[in-house]
């Protein structure tokens, strides 16, 4: 009986190792099937095809942003390497004009004054505070070196009405030296009082510094003349007669030290004489005029008209063009010199006659304060305020 048993025990056994190793075959089996049906779908398989006409989503494309426009001072200087190049815009009431180039370090050349019907220019300024008040200190012209905050700077304009322009009754004082001496008893001769002591001169030149007066540029007191510009009454303009070799070895100097710009009205015959510094404006004191004619008068009123045209020709040309202003040699003119002036193309001519000038002077016959030997900054101040 336990034979038996162990009998049925033993043939139980071999079916369930025969029914695993069956079971086992045939997942192998299917594994393997799988495996062909996957490679052989594979390889007969087709590339997917792309999607019909009209079923197709568009590419989203990023857009690229517009650059931002440069403005117009950023124009002019995109078109200079220049590094000292400046852009100066001008702002204010009623303004509209052009950014332009000017110089870093160097005087503005160029700066306009725009007119307005029933209006006056009262001047650029640094920032519109100043405008608004017309502070002289902060009044920039063409006496002013040029500065720059990354390569731009803008002016503030102001206006003031026609009858507060004359109601300030400017006056203009345009003093005038001549040679100058290191001698504080002054030089002897009949010369002697064209001779200003080099000690009064510094003075002079350190109290219109400290006192900020306004040094009016040419075109300035052009305008202001006409009655279109505003000039303050505190106010003066510095020039020198003759670029004599004293006026260049002990003026200048002290005018570059205080930074005054000057006019020298040069005798251009002898050149135009050296740039010391930007300063000192060169201006026509004739080109050879400086000289006595046949009855002892300067030959200016000697000439003819056109003897003087084509003198005064020749000087601006030798000055670089400059028709500004000039000086009557000796002080001496007449109607036929006045007519010379104009036909040559310059716009005011000083004389020697004591005075100042003021809306309506005369541009041809342009007053000044002379400054004589001895003459301290007492004197001066009692001259111009």
């Amino acid at each position: 009986m336990a034979a038996t048993r162990r009998s049925t025990s033993r043939r139980q056994q071999r079916r369930r190792r025969i029914l695993i190793g069956t079971i086992t075959g045939s997942v192998v089996v299917a594994a393997a099937a799988l495996a062909v049906f996957v490679v052989v779908g594979l390889q007969h398989s087709e590339p997917p095809s792309a999607p019909a006409a009209g079923d197709e989503t568009p590419a989203v494309a990023t857009p690229t942003p517009d650059p931002t426009p440069l403005t117009p001072a950023e124009q002019l200087l995109a078109g200079t390497a220049d590094p000292a190049a400046c852009a100066v815009s001008f702002a204010g009431d009623g303004i509209d004009l052009a950014p332009l180039l000017e110089t870093e370090g160097a005087l503005y050349a160029s700066l306009p004054i725009p007119t307005r019907e029933g209006a006056v220019f009262a001047g650029w300024y640094a920032t519109p505070d100043d405008a608004t008040a017309r502070a002289i200190p902060g009044r920039i012209n063409g006496a002013d070196a040029v500065a720059c905050d990354a390569r731009e700077r803008t002016l503030y304009g102001a206006w003031m009405s026609p009858a507060d322009n004359e109601a300030a009754k400017t006056r203009i004082p345009i003093l005038m030296y001549h040679q100058f001496t290191t001698k504080p008893e002054g030089e002897s001769g009949w010369l002697r009082g064209n001779y200003a002591y080099v000690g009064d001169w510094e003075e002079h030149l350190r109290y219109i510094s400290e006192q900020q007066f306004y040094l009016p540029t040419w075109p300035e007191l052009s305008a202001f003349i006409d009655g279109t510009l505003y000039l303050p009454d505190h106010s003066v303009i510095v020039t020198d007669d003759d670029a004599d070799p004293s006026w260049l070895e002990l003026a200048v100097p002290l005018v570059e030290k205080y930074q005054v710009m000057t006019t020298s009205f040069v005798i251009t015959v002898n050149g135009a004489g050296p740039d010391l510094t930007p300063y000192v404006l060169k201006r026509s004191h004739t080109h050879d005029m400086h000289t006595a004619g046949e009855n002892g008068q300067g030959r200016i009123v000697n000439f003819t008209k056109d003897q003087i045209v084509a003198d005064l020709e020749t000087s601006a040309g030798v000055l670089g063009g400059t028709t500004e202003v000039l000086a009557y040699p000796f002080g001496h003119y007449n109607e036929t010199a006045k007519e010379g002036v104009a036909a040559a193309g310059f716009e005011m001519a000083r004389t020697i006659e004591q005075g100042y000038v003021s809306i309506g002077t005369d541009k041809l016959a342009l007053p000044c304060i002379r400054i004589n030997y001895g003459m301290t900054v007492d004197d001066l101040k009692r001259a111009i305020g």
